[in-house]
């Protein structure tokens, strides 16, 4: 058996090509998310996911 099964569903783990697609989709619905709460400034807070700072430094003085 050359393929790797997962234990409770029996079909192949997806590959690291899979694994990166899936998080990368993951990364930017979240963006997007993101991008949507500031635009909308009055809602902003209630759109935050938790854990996640409103707060973001720009990098610049």
């Amino acid at each position: 058996m050359t393929e790797k099964t997962s234990a409770s569903q029996g079909r192949p783990e997806p590959t690291r090509e899979e694994r990166l697609a899936l998080r990368l989709r993951e990364n930017l619905r979240r963006r997007k998310a993101q991008a949507r709460a500031m635009a909308a400034p009055g809602e902003a807070e209630d759109a935050q996911p938790a854990g996640q700072s409103t707060g973001q430094s720009s990098g610049q003085p």
